[in-house]
């Protein structure tokens, strides 16, 4: 019998090094998903442990109440890169949780009820973020959920339009979705929303959970779009897998934030890894590297003879429409070629390597998939 409450994967992983997870027989895989998109300057980056182990010397924890440096100075390099004036900082451990204060935060602002959310979107798993994610499957084993919630198509801005009145506290959306496959919205799509919530005296909740952090491309994804969100969340690879999220807002939002808490927000431990994830991104310029290895991915493989129905994305947030499984290609790539991918959805493969990948990993990423796609379509 099973002592875990999930299925574990059949590769037992002990180590890792950069863009390579180790299993227990010493083999290397290249880790394209950055597992699940949480080491975005690859496994144990040295800046990394020394700032992890350097923390756990001198103190492991101390509830968020109380200042301490490490946590400070995290909460200060937030704000000074938060888009905007999206410069108030709530830490936290997830971004579930990071998303769950989203919603709170613009209820209590707004003294409002009604979250306006996209088909096909993820925001997490817990209540009130469940209740904002679209996938029935995810939902229904949990309902009832949050009663006022309203989902329309992503990219529409006329149905959003149409949905947003005068009761709705927020709309909460992806610049790009992930989960839902890898889907980007139409030009001046973000726009429209920022227009819309404004107009409305609604909150603009921005999750860039998976597109924050240069994976995009630029450092928020909104940053490209030219748009400042009232409420951005992020989490996943800010600590480099340490558990850590944050959410990010303008005044207004924070002046009528409300009771919120959290026993571990915060932890000395995780701010000391997001410190130096932060520091290590803006010192390689890794969302350059993400932009320029993310264009030399997506056009090399929109060159090649392979079977792929669409190729979506920017930056290291790339989805492959393969028309057939994705799990089963999945699968394939991990035992037959050592390379480490996530479907998003049935048909589309989701890449999303660490940042600090460099062009010889990109070509044994690309040769992996034209292998595999190659050996699907003979079989």
């Amino acid at each position: 019998m099973s002592e875990f409450v999930y299925a574990p994967k059949p590769i037992e992983i002990v180590g890792g090094d950069g863009s390579y997870l180790i299993d227990t027989a010493g083999e290397q895989y290249l880790d394209a998903g950055a597992s699940f998109g949480c080491a975005p300057v690859g496994h144990c980056h040295p800046t990394v442990v020394d700032a992890i182990q350097e923390q756990a010397s001198s103190l492991t924890f101390v509830q968020g109440s109380y200042p301490n440096p490490t946590r400070t100075s995290l909460v200060k390099r937030l704000a000074s890169l938060g888009p905007g004036d999206c410069t108030n900082v709530w830490l936290c451990n997830s971004g579930t949780e990071a998303n769950e204060a989203a919603i709170k935060f613009a209820r209590s602002a707004t003294d409002r009820s009604a979250i306006v959310a996209t088909t096909r979107g993820f925001h997490g798993r817990t209540m009130g973020s469940l209740s904002a994610t679209w996938k029935p499957a995810y939902r229904q084993p949990f309902e009832p959920l949050l009663d006022d919630i309203e989902f329309v198509p992503f990219g529409d801005a006329e149905a959003l339009e149409t949905a947003v009145t005068e009761e709705t506290a927020a709309v909460i959306i992806e610049p790009i979705q992930g989960e839902g496959g890898v889907n980007v919205p139409p030009d001046g799509y973000l726009t429209a929303v920022r227009e819309c919530t404004e107009s409305a005296g609604a909150a603009m909740i921005l999750d860039e959970i998976q597109t924050g952090l240069g994976r995009t491309g630029s450092f928020w994804a909104c940053d490209a779009a030219g748009v400042v969100p009232d409420i951005l969340t992020t989490a996943k690879g800010i600590a480099s897998g340490v558990p850590m999220g944050a959410t990010l807002c303008r005044q207004w939002i924070a002046d009528g934030a409300g009771p919120h808490g959290s026993t571990f927000s915060g932890s000395p431990i995780a701010a000391a890894a997001a410190n130096a994830t932060l520091e290590v991104i803006e010192e390689m310029n890794l969302t350059e590297q993400a932009a320029v290895h993310g264009e030399t991915l997506m056009s090399t493989l929109t060159e090649s003879t392979l079977d792929i129905k669409a190729i979506r994305g920017h930056g290291l947030l790339i989805g492959l429409d393969v028309r057939r499984g994705a799990n089963v290609l999945a699968k394939q790539l991990a035992i037959d070629h050592g390379i480490l991918t996530m479907p998003a959805g049935r048909s589309v493969l989701r890449l999303l390597p660490p940042l600090t990948i460099d062009a010889a990993e990109v070509e044994q990423l690309v040769t992996g998939i034209e292998a595999a796609l190659d050996q699907e379509a003979s079989a």
